[in-house]
């Protein structure tokens, strides 16, 4: 006889149907949580980290008490005069920050907004949209508006596109929208203005020019960014912290993952996630190896060793594994669809994601496999004469 013709794992899932489908839709909803909890978490570190990424510097300088890229605090200007000051340095400059109160030109409703200022001389984003327009910002109280806000703005990017101006208030202080460009909203704020430093510090009344968010430190070619800063942090105070771009990214999401309660959040979700797998795949496995018991004991009276026994529970498991996936994948992918129109946030869903959700079902089903097997040594084959 060919054991490996016994399709046993198989014929034992699928006899009691009612089990089997309540398993399938166990296994999904936890891959459900699972995928919705690390697509939440990936659009919490992609959209705090959309403007950091797209700073044109190779070295950053930030407030020893900053805490992220919303919640900056200001440093003495002259710590970009006495970085200048090395050879290897091209260029320091300063990026002014800050949190404003603003009033939707659509709807006149007020929100929060990112506003960022900095010298139009040498524009501190990599942004087509911002280069074509540096003149712009140049006139009073004149701004760029992220199109990609979230909220109602459909009349006012109609207008701004076909080459007119939108007047509203930020600070209580009129202002100018002439032109657009495209990053997204964050958790940080709903979207975000650009501006020269001029008319940022006219908008800000209580900041002063020496009072600097960020600094952008760019180095000559071929100069070794991780070289200079370990020579800036030997020659600067300890009221600035200084990395390469590259860290201060690392350290955005290192933040918003680890310092802050939303992230916990969805680390902790995953984890839920996880165990509540293993609850119900385990709870379906050791009913199946209770309720077969006898059967698994004539198996043992017949010649089938164990290890054969324990493979075909660990088949079983591999196959409500594969079996909950699926569903649970794909309502996942209709649900980020679902979450992103209606909220703008960044919800995709990665091939490497799909491949290692699969991989943590396949470890959470087999684990309480592992756990369920325990049973099996009370089939003894005794019990059946």
């Amino acid at each position: 006889m060919n054991k490996r013709k016994i399709p046993l794992a198989w014929k034992q899932l699928i006899r009691q149907k009612g089990r089997f489908i309540i398993a399938i839709a166990g296994i999904s909803f936890a891959d459900i949580l699972i995928l919705m909890q690390l697509g939440f978490q990936s659009a919490l570190l992609d959209t705090n980290t959309l403007l950091p990424k797209l700073i044109e510097a190779d070295i950053i300088l930030t407030s020893s008490q900053a805490q992220n890229f919303g919640l900056l605090k200001e440093f003495p200007r002259r710590r970009l005069f006495q970085a200048k000051n090395l050879p290897q340095v091209e260029s320091a400059d300063a990026l002014y920050v800050s949190l404003g109160n603003w009033k939707n030109p659509d709807t006149s409703t007020e929100s929060t907004i990112l506003v960022l200022g900095f010298n139009p001389a040498r524009p501190a984003f990599n942004l087509p949209e911002i280069k074509q327009n540096l003149k712009l910002i140049q006139y009073p109280d004149t701004l760029l508006f992220d199109q990609n806000s979230r909220g109602e703005y459909e009349n006012a990017i109609a207008k701004i596109t076909t080459g007119k101006s939108v007047t509203t208030e930020l600070q209580g202080r009129k202002i100018y929208i002439k032109g657009l460009y495209q990053v997204g909203s964050s958790f940080i704020a709903d979207g975000s203005l650009m501006t020269s430093d001029q008319n940022f510090l006219r908008i800000f009344k209580g900041r002063t020019a020496g009072e600097v968010s960020l600094g952008l430190i760019k180095l000559k070619p071929g100069i070794d960014a991780d070289f200079t800063v370990n020579e800036l942090k030997s020659l600067l105070p300890s009221d600035v912290k200084v990395f390469t771009l590259k860290e201060f990214i690392a350290s955005e999401k290192n933040y918003w993952q680890t310092s802050t309660s939303i992230g916990f959040i969805f680390s902790f979700g995953v984890v839920v996630g996880f165990l509540v797998g293993v609850i119900i795949v385990y709870q379906i496995l050791f009913s199946d190896v209770s309720d077969h018991l006898p059967e698994y004991a004539t198996l043992k009276a017949m010649g089938y060793s164990n290890s054969y026994l324990l493979r075909v529970v660990f088949q079983e498991a591999i196959i409500l594994a594969i079996c909950g996936y699926i569903p649970g994948c794909l309502i996942s992918i209709g649900l980020y669809e679902i979450t992103r129109s209606a909220t703008s946030l960044p919800l995709i869903m990665p091939p490497t994601r799909i491949i290692q959700t699969l991989g943590l079902t396949i470890v959470m089903c087999v684990a309480s496999g592992a756990i369920a097997v325990r049973k099996l040594g009370s089939a003894d084959p005794a019990d059946i004469f």
